[in-house]
C-alpha cells in the first residue's frame, strides 16, 4: 500500500484577470440579488417597461388588480386610517411639532410609497421613535417654544436629508450598512426608546405645564416628583382610564384575531370619547389640556422653508442621518416580516429608494419623518390587505379629514393622545425577546441590555451609539478571534469532528488535527499563529503525560477558510517554520479556490510541498499514518520526495 492511495490532489483554479475578479466581487457586494437578470435578452421596449416596474411597482400590480383586491384594500385602508389619524396627531406632539403635521405626514408619503414600494403590507406613517429622536436632537439646538418656526423648518430639513440618505443607500446598493443594526440592537434600542416615550407622557397625564426637555429617566423622574403640588387628578384619572381601555381592546384583539378591528378602532374611539367628554364637561377649564384649533386644508408647500445655511444646517444633517437610518431599519424589518408571513419577496434596496423618495417629497409638502411602523402595518396585515393600494385608501381618508373634519379635534384632550402613545409603546418593550436572547446568546442579550440602558439612562443618541458600537465590537471579535477546533476520529468511522462536541472522538496517535473556522486576515493572523502554537504545546504536553507516540504531524483543515490575505499567508509561513524547528510536518486539508490561488502565487505551496495538501482529513490522516508506520520516522528527513513518487 503506497501513498498514491491517499493522494487526491487539491486543484488550483485557473488564473483570472484582476478586472474579472474585481467585477465578481463588486457584483456579490452590491448586486447579490442580480436585479439585471430579468433584463437579459429583452427588447428595448420590454427593458423600458421592466425598468419602469422596478422603480414603480404599481405598474406591475395595477394591471392585475381585481374587484376582490379593491374590497380587501378598501377595508384595510379605512381601518388603518382610523389608527393613523389619532396616532399621527399624537406622534407630532411627541416630536414637539404642530399636531396637524401628523395628518400631513399621513397623506402625501403613503401615496408615494403606494407607487414605489414593493411591500403589500407596509402601512406608511410617522413613528414614535423617530419623533422622539427628532425632538431630542433638534431640541438641543433650538427651543421649540421660543422659536417654533425655526424648529419646524429644521424638522423639514432633517426629513429632507433623511430621505436623501435613504434613497442614496438604495440607489448605490448600500443597504447592507443597515444590517449592522442587529436584531438584539433593535430590540434594546426600541425598548429603551419606548420606555422614555412612556415616561415623557407623564407630562400630559399628570397635567403638568412645565417639563424637562431631557429624555433620560433621571431627569424625567426629577421633573415629575418636583412638581407634585401641580399634579391634576382629573387629567391623571382620564389618562389611566383610556390607557386601560386601549390595553384591554388590544388584549382582546390579540386573543381573538378575527376582531382585530376592535384594537384598530380603539384610538379613534378614544379621541371621539375624550373630545365629547371635554366638550360636555368643559374640562379644559379644569386643567385638562386640549389640542386647540387645527388648520384646515391640504399640505402647504414647504420647499422654501428648508434651512440650508449654517449654523443650523449641520444639526439638520446630523438629525436626518440618525433618524433616517433608524426609520429605514424599522421599515425594512417590518416589511420583510410580513412578506415572510405571506411568502413573497421584497427588495431591500427598492424599499430604501421608496422610503427615501417619500421623505424627500414629504419635506417639500410640510411632512416630517415617515416610515412603516409595526403597529399600523400589523393592522393592515390583519385587515387582509392585498396590495399597497390600502395606503392610497388611507391617504384619501386623511385627505377628507384635512378638508372637512379638523375642527372636530379642537376639544381632543392631550391626555388621550398620551394614552394612545403609551399603549402603542408598551408593545415595543419586547421583554420576551430579551429573555429569549438571554437563553440563546448571552452576548446578544448584553448588546440588547446595553442599548436599553444607554437610551433610558443617557439619551436616545447615546443608546444608539452604544448599541452600534457593541454590535461592531462583536463583529470585530468574530473576525479577530475566530474559533479553532481540535478534531478527533469518530469510532468505527472515517469521520473527524470537534472533540468538544463529540467527547467520544479519539485522538490520532502522532497527529494533531486542527480546524480553522473563518477566513484568515490581518486582523486574526497573529491570534491564529499563537493559537496553533498553543495547540501544539498542549498536545505535546498531553502526549508526554500519557507516554504516547511523539507528535510528528500537524494537520490544518481549511475547509471553512473562504479567503486569505498576505498576512494570513505570512502566518502560515511562520507556522511552517515553527513546525520545522520542532521536527513536525505541516499538512493542509482542502483549501478553497481563493486560498489555493493565493498560496500558489505566493510560492507557499512550493515551500510546503504540494504533497502535503490533501482533499479530505481522512486522506491526510491516512497518508500520515502510512508514513508513521513505514520507513520514515521523521517527515522532515525526506522533504524532497512526494507521495506520488512512492
Amino acid at each position: 500500500m503506497g501513498n498514491a492511495d491517499y493522494a487526491n490532489p487539491v486543484a488550483i483554479p485557473p488564473p483570472q484577470s484582476f478586472f474579472k475578479s474585481l467585477k465578481y466581487s463588486l457584483k456579490e457586494t452590491f448586486f447579490p440579488d442580480d436585479p439585471f437578470r430579468k433584463f437579459k435578452n429583452q427588447t428595448p421596449s420590454v427593458k423600458f417597461v421592466l425598468g419602469l416596474q422596478y422603480f414603480f411597482p404599481i405598474f406591475e400590480w395595477a394591471p392585475k388588480y381585481t374587484l376582490q383586491f379593491l374590497k380587501s384594500d378598501l377595508i384595510s385602508g379605512i381601518t388603518i386610517a382610523s389608527l393613523a389619524i389619532p396616532q399621527g396627531i399624537s406622534y407630532a406632539k411627541l416630536a414637539n411639532l404642530p399636531p396637524i403635521l401628523g395628518l400631513y405626514s399621513s397623506f402625501i408619503p403613503p401615496l408615494i410609497y403606494a407607487m414605489m414600494g414593493s411591500s403589500r403590507d407596509l402601512a406608511v406613517g410617522t413613528v414614535a421613535v423617530g419623533s422622539l429622536l427628532m425632538a431630542s436632537m433638534l431640541g438641543r439646538v433650538v427651543n421649540y417654544i421660543e422659536n417654533p418656526n425655526l424648529y419646524l423648518h429644521l424638522a423639514f430639513t432633517a426629513t429632507f436629508f433623511a430621505g436623501v440618505l435613504q434613497a442614496s443607500l438604495g440607489l448605490f446598493r448600500l443597504g447592507f450598512i443597515v444590517d449592522f443594526l442587529s436584531h438584539a440592537t433593535i430590540v434594546g434600542f426600541m425598548g429603551g426608546a419606548a420606555t422614555v416615550v412612556c415616561l415623557q407622557q407623564l407630562k400630559s397625564i399628570l397635567g403638568l405645564e412645565h417639563f424637562t426637555h431631557e429624555a433620560d429617566i433621571v431627569s424625567v423622574m426629577r421633573s415629575v416628583f418636583s412638581q407634585t403640588h401641580q399634579w391634576r387628578w382629573e387629567s391623571a384619572v382620564l389618562g389611566c382610564c383610556f390607557i386601560f381601555f386601549l390595553l384591554v381592546t388590544r388584549y382582546f384583539s390579540k386573543r381573538q384575531p378575527k376582531f382585530f378591528w376592535v384594537s384598530a378602532m380603539a384610538p379613534l374611539a378614544s379621541v371621539i370619547l375624550g373630545s365629547l367628554l371635554v366638550y360636555l364637561t368643559h374640562a379644559e377649564k379644569h386643567g385638562v389640556q386640549v389640542i386647540g384649533k387645527l388648520k384646515k386644508g391640504l399640505n402647504p408647500p414647504s420647499v422654501t422653508n428648508l434651512v440650508l445655511v449654517s449654523p443650523y444646517m449641520g444639526t439638520a444633517i446630523k438629525t436626518g442621518l440618525v433618524t433616517g437610518i433608524i426609520a429605514l431599519a424599522e421599515g425594512i424589518a417590518v416589511g420583510r416580516s410580513f412578506a415572510m408571513f405571506k411568502n413573497y419577496h421584497i427588495d431591500g434596496n427598492k424599499e430604501m429608494i421608496a422610503i427615501g423618495t417619500m421623505n424627500i417629497f414629504g419635506s417639500f409638502t410640510s411632512c416630517y419623518l415617515t416610515t412603516g411602523p409595526f403597529s399600523r402595518s400589523a393592522v393592515n396585515y390583519n385587515a387582509g390587505c392585498k396590495t399597497a393600494a390600502s395606503n392610497i385608501v388611507m391617504a384619501i381618508a386623511v385627505m377628507l379629514t384635512l378638508l372637512f373634519l379638523t375642527p372636530l379635534f379642537h376639544f381632543t384632550p392631550l391626555v388621550v393622545l398620551s394614552a394612545i402613545i403609551v399603549s402603542a409603546m408598551l408593545g415595543l418593550i419586547d421583554y420576551e425577546a430579551a429573555i429569549h436572547l438571554w437563553k440563546i446568546d448571552k452576548f446578544d442579550f448584553f448588546v440588547c441590555f446595553g442599548a436599553y440602558v444607554g437610551v433610558v439612562f443617557g439619551s436616545v443618541e447615546i443608546g444608539l451609539v452604544i448599541a452600534v458600537a457593541v454590535s461592531l465590537l462583536r463583529v470585530l471579535l468574530f473576525i479577530a478571534r475566530p474559533r479553532t477546533f481540535l478534531l478527533g476520529n469518530i469510532p468505527n468511522s472515517t469521520v473527524y469532528r470537534n472533540v468538544e462536541q463529540y467527547p467520544n472522538a479519539n485522538h490520532v496517535p502522532g497527529i494533531l488535527i486542527l480546524e480553522i473556522d473563518a477566513p484568515i486576515y490581518f486582523a486574526n493572523a497573529s491570534y491564529l499563529r499563537e493559537r496553533i502554537t498553543r495547540w501544539i504545546d498542549e498536545e505535546e504536553d498531553r502526549i508526554k503525560a500519557s507516554d504516547q507516540t511523539t507528535l510528528q504531524y500537524v494537520i490544518i483543515d481549511m475547509t471553512a477558510v473562504g479567503n486569505i490575505d498576505t498576512s494570513g499567508i505570512s502566518m502560515l509561513e511562520e507556522c511552517k517554520k515553527t513546525a520545522d524547528r520542532r521536527g513536525l510536518q505541516l499538512v493542509l486539508v482542502n483549501p478553497g479556490s481563493e486560498v489555493m490561488k493565493k498560496l500558489n502565487k505566493s510560492k507557499f505551496l512550493d515551500e510546503l510541498g504540494h504533497k502535503w495538501v490533501y482533499l479530505t482529513v481522512e486522506e491526510a490522516v491516512g497518508a500520515c499514518n502510512f508514513m508513521l508506520n513505514s520507513y520514515k520516522p521523521n517527515p522532515m528527513k525526506d522533504d524532497s520526495e512526494g507521495w506520488n513518487n512512492a
